[in-house]
């Protein structure tokens, strides 16, 4: 009979504290970061010597940090958008499609997910700044679709493995087209691939820096690299509270994933 972690004895309480220390590792300076948002001095201290809302107050009265977000949202939702359509068109090519070297296209496809990111942003900043797409927007479209379509390919290419394709050809022979097919029958039932499709893409968009750094401009900063560089010039508490909203956004994203999937599932 398998082992379950009722019957494993005093080895649980190894494993559990290993995870309690392991969590703490990985949490803790999220707390800490927080706290500090939340510190009444005008230098990054711990523990905090009192407690104010200032920073926040600073942060949303600064039209650059506010413009610094609207940018990073404005090509989250962008890279979201086409990061979902070519990822689902793709997903179709390389889960249905029957070529040579499918394989191979589709770990090239992958390739992003491996490729160290400096040498990715690199790579990128020397190419675009050649065809005049530095510090653009179009650039910052095209380097984060780069990073994003890989999660965008493995989530939609899952769930459409998961489907079972006699139930759109039904349809078919039911009398729609093999597109409306797709439409009316495909699509629903890989909607929790697409969903997380878009979430991935847009966190991968929304909290990326090292491509960013590399394709910012004066006049276009997204707000982990407003973040980056007021780090670099000033250690103002300011800091620490648009880092505590770009976390708390991840994990409110993160957890309505969570919910969506679990409904989707029932």
């Amino acid at each position: 009979m398998l082992l379950n972690f009722d019957r494993l004895g005093w080895w649980k309480y190894i494993l559990l504290t290993i995870t309690v220390l392991t969590a703490a590792f990985l949490l803790l300076p999220i707390v800490f970061i927080a706290a500090l948002s939340f510190g009444s001095s005008q230098w990054l201290i711990f523990p905090p010597p009192g407690w104010t809302l200032q920073w926040y107050s600073e942060l949303f009265a600064d039209p650059r940090w506010l413009e610094s977000a609207w940018t990073s949202f404005k090509i989250a939702v962008i890279v979201t958008i086409l990061s979902v359509l070519l990822g689902l068109v793709t997903s179709f090519g390389l889960v249905r499609g029957s070529f040579l070297f499918r394989d191979a296209l589709k770990a090239l496809f992958l390739t992003p997910m491996i490729l160290p990111v400096v040498v990715l942003a690199v790579a990128l900043y020397a190419f675009f700044l050649r065809i005049g797409l530095g510090g653009t927007l179009v650039g910052f479209v095209i380097s984060h679709l780069v990073l994003a379509l890989p999660f965008s390919i493995l989530s939609i290419s899952s769930a459409l493995e998961g489907f079972d394709k006699s139930i759109e050809d039904a349809a078919v022979l039911c009398g729609a087209s093999p597109l409306e097919a797709k439409i009316r029958v495909t699509l629903p039932a890989i909607s929790h691939g697409l969903f997380s499709a878009a979430v991935f893409s847009f966190l991968t968009s929304w909290d990326e820096v090292v491509v960013a750094i590399f394709m910012s401009s004066p006049t276009l900063q997204t707000l982990p690299v407003k973040v980056w560089a007021t780090l670099r010039q000033d250690l103002t508490p300011v800091v620490a509270a648009a880092s505590t909203l770009l976390i708390l956004l991840t994990i409110l994203l993160m957890a309505l994933v969570a919910v969506v999937r679990k409904v989707l599932k029932q």
